[in-house]
């Protein structure tokens, strides 16, 4: 063991010698590895430290490309103010992995009258039935942890409005009601249970708000064609989107890190 250590210096409390190999120093003969110098320690901190933030940075841009929280949305492409049939789709994502939604009840935006809705797609044995001021749709529980998907028709949208939210409550087989109902404000432009919302383009000149019908019945997804296709591959490509952007930050955090590292390490290098 002597021999083997043989030129490295001996630890300065009188331990045993703590390295295995001499390396040669300039002035000395050699020197153990472990004989770091002020310049060594202090770039070795920066790396660890370096190597903490890479590690919390990319743990949140990873959380943030996963599923976020909870949220319904409505999407209405190519409508405008004052002309219909248009087609309004929602995706409300499930909360609850023990329940599965069993019903929306919803408040149509004003201007639309209940009689003027209907329903075009959704889950097997749904049906939609007009209320006092929109329209509730419901049946068989989809499912634990399962998105529900759904689409309307709306004969005419209102011609002085191009904002339209539906506030709406969602209904799960346990109980549960969830509360979609919030619009955003100038103290609280994103409210945290917001009402999906669809934006449309401005009326023609000539648009007119249609008079609402009478004795509308209960309508199922079966009454009425799915949905145009496009509708939901442009839904997917936008979730694409999105995990992509995220993904990029984190590339140019982890190179901006490394070269911070690269940085130190030769500042170290040269101070040695």
């Amino acid at each position: 063991m002597g021999a083997a250590l043989r030129g490295c210096a001996p630890d300065p409390a009188g331990r045993s010698e703590r390295c295995h190999i001499p390396v040669a120093v300039p002035g000395n003969s050699t020197r153990c590895p472990d004989d770091q110098s002020p310049v060594d320690i202090l770039a070795a901190r920066s790396a660890r430290r370096i190597a903490v933030a890479t590690t919390a940075t990319l743990g949140l841009v990873l959380l943030g490309a996963g599923p976020a929280g909870a949220h319904v949305e409505a999407r209405a492409e190519g409508a405008q103010a004052g002309t219909g049939p248009v087609t309004v789709n929602f995706l409300a994502e499930a909360e609850s992995t023990t329940a599965g939604i069993v019903g929306v009840k919803t408040q149509l935006p004003a201007g639309v009258a209940p009689d003027q809705v209907s329903l075009v797609t959704g889950p097997s044995g749904w049906t939609l039935a007009p209320t006092a001021d929109g329209y509730e749709i419901g049946g068989p529980d989809i499912g634990p942890g399962v998105d529900l998907e759904y689409g309307i028709s709306i004969a005419q949208l209102p011609s002085d409005a191009t904002t339209l939210p539906f506030k709406l409550l969602l209904r799960y087989s346990d109980g549960r009601e969830d509360p979609w109902i919030e619009l955003p404000t100038e103290s609280n432009p994103e409210p945290e249970n917001p009402a999906p919302t669809i934006t449309v383009a401005p009326a023609p000149p000539s648009a007119t708000t249609a008079p609402s019908t009478t004795g509308a019945a209960p309508t199922t997804a079966a009454d009425s064609s799915a949905p145009a296709a496009e509708d939901v591959a442009q839904s997917d490509e936008d979730s694409g989107s999105n995990v992509g952007v995220l993904v990029a930050v984190a590339v140019v955090v982890l190179a901006a890190l490394a070269g911070g590292l690269w940085f130190w390490r030769s500042r170290a290098s040269r101070g040695a």
